[in-house]
């Protein structure tokens, strides 16, 4: 029996998870990128590893959180498994969005998810997709990022009625429905902020 993932999965789990060509999951499509990971003989994918054996992507990615080859100059990535109180997490999550960084953000978002108390996990969990559903609109991907931005609205629901930590559960659910939000730009004064952008 081979040991699970952790929930999560590596840092790119969702960016990479959504097709850029239609829009669907990955594992429903079909379609390969050019850039995955070759293939290991018996069909799983040859993958890079931490000290402890985890699996963990490696490559270089750029501003977007998109693979670069091996050797390249990527950019700078959020370092992993850091803890941050809920407040924390949020501030730094806003600067990235707010710098157009939204893929480092859910690499934020998701470390919180990872190390919350259990009642407030599906909370972060939904605020990782709503980056990555950024992640995809500012990479041009609209199917991509509808996709994502319809799981974090409906992630985020069992909180809208009380919304921890001041984050607008309400506004990001109503923005992440419009038919035009997954064609957005980040960071845009359009895209909600995590905890709402102040009046005038």
């Amino acid at each position: 029996m081979t040991e699970r993932e952790p929930e999560g999965g590596e840092a790119a789990c969702w960016v990479s998870e959504v097709c850029a060509e239609c829009g669907r999951l990955r594992a429903e499509c079909g379609h390969r990128e050019d850039d995955e990971v070759p293939r290991r003989v018996g069909g799983r994918p040859g993958r890079d590893r931490d000290a402890q054996g985890r699996a963990r992507n490696g490559r270089p990615r750029d501003g977007l959180g998109r693979p670069l080859p091996y050797g390249s100059q990527g950019a700078p990535r959020q370092p992993e498994g850091v803890l941050r109180t809920g407040g924390e997490t949020l501030r730094e999550a806003q600067q990235l969005l707010d710098a157009g960084r939204p893929f480092h953000a859910h690499e934020v978002l998701e470390d919180r998810w990872k190390t919350a108390p259990e009642a407030e996990r599906a909370l972060w969990r939904a605020l990782a997709q709503y980056a990555v559903g950024l992640t995809h609109a500012a990479r041009g991907n609209a199917k991509g990022a509808a996709t994502l931005l319809a799981r974090a609205a409906e992630g985020l629901a069992p909180f809208e009625a009380e919304p921890p930590f001041g984050v607008d559960v309400a506004g990001i659910r109503r923005w992440a429905a419009r038919p035009e939000a997954p064609g957005t730009t980040v960071p845009s004064a359009d895209v909600p902020a995590l905890r709402g952008r102040p009046e005038g």
